[in-house]
């Protein structure tokens, strides 16, 4: 059903995009006249040029080093800066909430489905996000969504994926009446099946979370064993492993087991993030989901009030939390639990997000690393994407001043480019 469901998705989005034809990569184009950020916090190089080949870059450096072909396409960004594109690590484009939101979509179809998770991806590019890890959708239509875009019949980021998530009966993401996976055995060939689907982490819901009515947010719902059991065959596979947790005590078996990310974090303690920096476990807070900020967007989906008074009761334990993690040096990298796009705040969700973790106590540096360079690192990625360099994808973002000295730069995005095409360009 996997196979037949992502060849049905495919082509839905081929259709969409008027029979696309086979993707041809982009020629030679040259971007000058801006500042380059450099993320190790050395001098910006100003006037600079960024060659780019086909889908990489070919050379960058100040404009007096680097020699632009005569049939290069010119792309002037004066005044701007350049840094690389977005990443996103925790984007579900399968969203589905309570209250009116889940009642409007009661009956989505999967090629309705799979239309709305190509129009969130389009989004994403135009919020200057070109890289996203998706931690458990829906009915692996972001794994179909990944080949559609790879295969150029849909426009979007690079999507790394964890299939559907792996809930017990009960959890986290679990319905009333509705057995899910329980003990380690059954949860470990869910695993397996979800990277024989094409995942390349799997995702686990080991405590309560906000979304579901029932388990407590700071409880260990999973249980030792089985949480092992998952880490062990997705290590197995190479896969890595994303758990929801909100819980310390979930969270400290968790990093024990090997878990590679804990996503939300919301009452996490000291003495768990001292562990996890330890281990080098990594954090994706969403701390923009249960912020005073956050309300217009659940006021614009309806959620019911037990939904609110859920997400109410995380607020201020998960603002400490992040902050307590900056200060541990957690690694962290930046994920919304919100489409990239989403408005909040005046902005998206991606760049609010980012500016949160300033307010919280990193520097607009650390902020604009938690974005590129620490969620490539995270996925294993470093070598292809997270920074400009020769040999890496032209993922590139243009926004109009120095976020390392403002992150709010980032609520302002001018160009963006992913692997040498432009999808935004309101430079002219």
């Amino acid at each position: 059903m996997n196979k037949l469901w992502a060849h049905f998705i495919a082509g839905c989005l081929a259709a969409v995009s008027t029979y696309a034809p086979a993707v041809e990569p982009p020629g030679v184009s040259a971007i000058v006249g801006a500042t380059l950020v450099d993320l190790e916090g050395k001098a910006p190089i100003a006037n600079a040029v960024v060659l780019v080949e086909g889908e990489r870059i070919k050379a960058v450096g100040a404009a007096a080093d680097i020699r632009v072909p005569a049939n290069a396409e010119v792309i002037d960004a004066s005044g701007t800066w350049l840094i690389p594109g977005l990443m996103n690590m925790h984007v579900h484009y399968g969203l589905v909430l309570p209250g009116k939101m889940a009642a409007e979509l009661a009956n989505e179809t999967e090629a309705e489905l799979a239309l709305r998770m190509a129009a969130a991806a389009r989004d994403s590019l135009q919020a200057g996000v070109t890289t996203i890890r998706s931690p458990g959708d829906q009915r692996h239509g972001d794994l179909a969504l990944k080949k559609a875009i790879a295969k150029g019949y849909a426009d979007g980021p690079r999507i790394f994926s964890a299939g559907k998530a792996l809930a017990i009966t009960g959890g986290h993401g679990s319905e009333a009446d509705t057995t899910y996976f329980d003990g380690p055995y059954e949860l470990m060939k869910a695993a397996r099946l979800e990277i024989s689907a094409g995942a390349s982490w799997v995702k686990i819901l080991i405590s309560g979370g906000i979304a579901t009515d029932g388990g407590g947010i700071a409880e260990a719902l999973m249980t030792p064993e089985e949480i092992n059991a998952v880490v062990d065959a997705a290590h197995r596979f190479g896969a890595k492993v994303a758990a929801h947790s909100g819980s310390p005590a979930a969270t400290d078996i968790a990093v024990d087991a090997g878990v590679d990310s804990i996503e939300h974090g919301y009452f996490l303690d000291r003495k768990v993030l001292r562990k996890m920096k330890k281990h080098g476990t990594w954090l994706v807070p969403t701390i923009v989901v249960s912020q005073p900020a956050t309300q217009p967007f659940f006021e614009r989906i309806g959620s019911p009030q037990w939904y609110l008074q859920r997400r109410d009761s995380v607020g201020k334990d998960h603002w400490k939390a992040l902050q307590t993690a900056i200060k541990e040096g957690v690694n962290i990298a930046l994920g919304t639990d919100q489409l990239p796009s989403e408005p909040n705040d005046g902005t998206t969700a991606t760049a609010r997000e980012a500016q949160y973790y300033v307010e919280a106590g990193m520097t607009p540096l650390q902020a604009l690393r938690s974005a590129t360079i620490a969620p490539a690192t995270m996925l294993g990625a470093e070598d292809e994407i997270g920074s400009l360099s020769a040999g890496k994808f032209a993922d590139i973002v243009a926004v109009d001043r120095d976020p390392t000295e403002d992150i709010k730069a980032l609520r302002n995005i001018l160009l963006v480019m992913k692997g040498g095409k432009v999808y935004r360009n309101r430079l002219k």
